[in-house]
């Protein structure tokens, strides 16, 4: 694929940008689209960070072996078939006709060098190694053929195997993060084809007219990241964008109100929770301090009474209906009730300001201490305005807090390096079940064992990892359910984090559009189709 295109491919991109700030573009006849998404994308890589906006994008352009409908379930894609052909070994069958967008043939080669590269790319934030940790050895048995070695039974890949993104070895060898970016490697199997990326503010696309599941209805799309809730709300009342994603709490009832747009919505599999660092053993934290500004001689987040009384100051159902006007539910876990391996031991704390205060006494501090909340301002529904609220809790027990609200770009980098004391986050548990939130969250952080990818924090708990490895290998499903039910009852029981609520999903569309809501809350193309 020549990227850069000559100066005719030039004067039609301009003309198509120009129709596209016009109010015709969005106009079903015309069969294009354009979407605005809250979320902040940061790269064309598909395996440079796990974060949802990053997969949305990218899932424009990539396929995977296997995918998760709108409901989570896991459906045929790339791979047409697969069955566990012994304890530890699983055999794809691949789709066959399946082109690359330069018109080369997708093989079971490309699956394999995306199975390499996927947990090694370099400088990621946050990478997608917990989902191919159980991989031991790859077998090419032919070009559409291809089995997976596991060193035990592990009955999850096929459902884990649906958030990797397949590149192609002819493009991908030697290519870095830049070359996606730059559109030299953006070359997939996916629905539409690169036009342009512009990061921070846009992403092109133009229809893949030979896609193996057919054309999809828009010719072009036009995805724009559109950070203030305002401008999102008023760009789909303009009639400038057809599609916006996370509709601002305050204006879901005026949106619905509203004949010219319809709102969809699902419970999702995000929760916005709390992590604070247990990075720092033997030196003061920089941002925890005792009253008077002094640096603390140890890190009280490695108490797990600090942790507790952090949790219980926490009034969940206020945050839910002030702060989130109805659009979340307050939580103890991190999956819904009725998921698989969702726990109904374990409910949200309810909030004891008393006995917060009681426990952090009990740890050393009865008088609090000092703290800086991080959070992003640009990313989940919000997210500052939750992080204030917080705030204001816990200084009502002792521990005064100011907020540290940062672009997710920013948030996301310095979150790596383990820059943050304490944060508010969000995890959205794609694979619909509690061992991907065990495995990247709180499973110990090893590069070579490919688990803890996106545990910045660096909690580590040896029983626990061991308890979520016993639940991967275990065939039978009941008996693994108890197992991971078993690991959210630990977790809660440490304090490993604070959960806050789970997100509500919301889109809101232009008449003559609909949109089939997801509970993986990623926005895409795919899921939009014209009414009529």
């Amino acid at each position: 694929m020549q990227f850069n295109p000559p100066r005719r491919r030039h004067a039609l991109l301009a003309a198509v940008l120009l129709a596209a700030a016009s109010p015709a573009f969005a106009q079903p006849a015309s069969r294009n689209l354009t979407i605005g998404i809250g979320g902040s994308p940061t790269s064309l890589d598909p395996h440079f960070y796990n974060a949802s906006p990053n997969i949305s994008l990218t899932m424009h352009l990539f396929d995977r072996l296997t995918e998760q409908d709108s409901q989570a379930r896991i459906q045929p894609a790339l791979a047409e078939s697969w069955r566990a052909v012994s304890d530890t070994t699983w055999e794809f069958k691949l789709r066959a006709g399946v082109k690359w967008h330069d018109g080369r043939d997708f093989t079971a080669d490309d699956v394999a060098f995306t199975v390499g590269r996927a947990p090694n790319v370099p400088n990621s934030p946050g990478g997608f190694g917990g989902f191919v940790r159980a991989i031991t050895r790859v077998e090419v048995v032919d070009p559409l053929t291809i089995r997976f070695h596991t060193a035990a039974p592990h009955p999850l890949l096929p459902t884990e195997l649906a958030s990797i993104q397949i590149i192609s070895r002819h493009v991908g060898e030697g290519a870095a993060t830049e070359d996606y970016n730059a559109g030299r490697a953006a070359i997939g199997t996916g629905p539409y084809r690169l036009v342009s990326y512009r990061p921070g503010d846009r992403t092109e696309f133009a229809r893949n007219e030979a896609y193996w599941k057919g054309a999809e209805p828009w010719g072009r799309v036009s995805y724009r990241f559109v950070a203030n809730d305002a401008a999102r709300t008023a760009g789909i009342l303009a009639g400038d964008l057809d599609v916006i994603d996370q509709v601002p709490s305050t204006d879901i009832a005026r949106l619905r109100r509203d004949n010219r747009l319809s709102i969809s919505e699902i419970q999702g599999l995000r929760l916005i929770y709390l992590m604070t660092d247990f990075s720092r053993t033997d030196t003061a934290p920089v941002l925890v301090s005792d009253n008077e500004g002094r640096p603390l001689e140890r890190n009280p987040m490695l108490d797990p009474r600090v942790r507790r009384a952090l949790s219980i100051a926490i009034d969940r159902e206020a945050l839910a209906d002030r702060v989130m006007e109805g659009t979340a539910r307050p939580t103890g876990q991190w999956l819904p009730p009725g998921s698989y391996s969702y726990n109904p031991a374990v409910e949200a704390p309810r909030p004891d300001p008393e006995g917060a205060r009681r426990l952090l006494a009990e740890a050393g501090f009865p008088q609090g201490f000092r703290l800086t909340l991080t959070t992003p301002n640009d990313r989940y529904p919000n997210d500052a305005r939750t992080a204030q609220a917080v705030a204001q809790m816990w200084s009502r027990i002792g521990v005064r807090t100011s907020v540290d609200a940062l672009p997710w770009t920013s948030y996301a980098a310095r979150n790596s390096r383990q820059e943050f004391n304490a944060r508010l986050a969000g995890w959205g548990s794609v694979t619909g079940e509690a061992s991907y939130m065990l495995v990247n969250i709180f499973g110990t952080y090893n590069r070579e064992r490919r688990t803890g990818a996106s545990n910045n924090s660096r909690y580590s708990n040896p029983e626990l990892d061991a308890l979520t490895a016993r639940a991967a290998g275990t065939l039978d499903d009941a008996e693994r359910e108890k197992l991971l039910q078993q690991a959210v009852a630990m977790v809660d029981r440490e304090t490993a984090m604070i959960p806050l609520f789970q997100l509500v999903n919301f889109w809101a569309t232009r008449r003559g559009i609909t949109y089939e809501p997801r509970m993986d809350e990623r926005t895409v193309a795919m899921n939009a189709r014209p009414a009529n």
